[in-house]
């Protein structure tokens, strides 16, 4: 359908490759949902219509939000073009209330065997494989950084500032933010930046500004990073699920707790409101003990 196609195409500079995917099949259900009527037709009932439908066939809350916003952007999208289309067909609709999750971060003991397995390894045998400097180097600037894996993915060479050791990203929206790298991360992304140099030597197929390359010399994509991760936390014995965006939680929590910073951590985190960076104050009751029984007098033991 043009009209969806050129909306997906105005969302392109400012959304990653998900959200684009998200808001085009989130559309193309409503077209389906409403094949006898022309877009312009659809009424406020049509789309309460097939938001319950959705809710019956058990989609999440938080998709079903997704979706009714990327309705609303694809008419306000229309509107601006056509008069016929208006917001005013959305008016009192709203999506289920989702639950708050609570950051799933994996403790720092488990971040810390996650990351110094691989640079173990390096140091027994005195090397590492091209594939394991680059793994090891993206593993460290999500957890190091904290940030997504749509924006490490989207790095180039040129992000990285070796002589002030930050990196800079591009989070959503394509706003920048400027990372300070900590020296495990500067390390293994120098040990990376060698290999890549290498790879340059070797391949005429390499993409030139990309920093991390996948096997057949493109940008390596998020999916890969994922799988990357999973196999490396199941080699080390982590039984629950590790992905990118964990080892984002993960940054978060330990700095928080660590630093008490509420505010450093939003800035470092790329969130636009401190409301998102808040859920991370809440510790696990295991950690609140631990400040307790070390530190309140009445939490002693008496002495014999």
């Amino acid at each position: 359908m043009p009209e969806l196609q050129a909306f997906v195409a105005s969302l392109a500079a400012r959304g990653s490759p998900q959200t684009l995917r998200r808001y085009q099949t989130a559309c193309e259900h409503l077209v389906r949902e409403c094949a006898n009527k022309s877009l312009a037709e659809i009424s406020t009932r049509d789309v309460q219509s097939s938001l319950s439908k959705l809710h019956a066939r058990g989609m999440k809350p938080r998709s079903i939000a997704t979706t009714l916003s990327a309705w609303r952007a694809w008419f306000r999208y229309l509107s601006k073009s056509n008069p016929a289309f208006t917001l005013d067909t959305f008016n009192g609709i709203r999506a289920p209330r989702a639950e708050k999750r609570l950051p799933n971060a994996l403790t720092e003991v488990e971040a810390v065997r996650l990351l110094d397995a691989q640079a173990g390894d390096a140091q027994a045998s005195g090397s590492q494989s091209d594939t394991g400097a680059r793994d090891q180097a993206m593993f460290e600037l999500l957890y190091g950084c904290g940030m997504r894996v749509g924006e490490l993915v989207g790095l180039d060479v040129g992000d990285v500032l070796s002589t002030s050791g930050e990196i800079r990203v591009f989070g959503k929206g394509r706003k920048e933010r400027v990372l300070p790298m900590g020296g495990s991360a500067q390390r293994a992304l120098s040990t990376w930046m060698n290999e890549r140099a290498a790879l340059l030597k070797n391949s005429t197929h390499v993409a030139e500004t990309a920093l991390f390359l996948g096997a057949r010399g493109g940008r390596i994509d998020s999916t890969m990073v994922r799988r990357l991760l999973r196999l490396r936390a199941q080699q080390e014995g982590i039984a629950s699920h590790v992905h990118p965006h964990r080892l984002r939680h993960s940054f978060a929590s330990h700095l928080l707790q660590a630093s008490g910073d509420l505010r450093a951590v939003q800035e470092l985190m790329g969130h636009a409101s401190i409301a998102s960076t808040q859920v991370y104050t809440h510790l696990d009751f295991a950690h609140l003990a631990k400040v307790y029984d070390g530190a309140h007098p009445r939490a002693k033991k008496p002495a014999k």
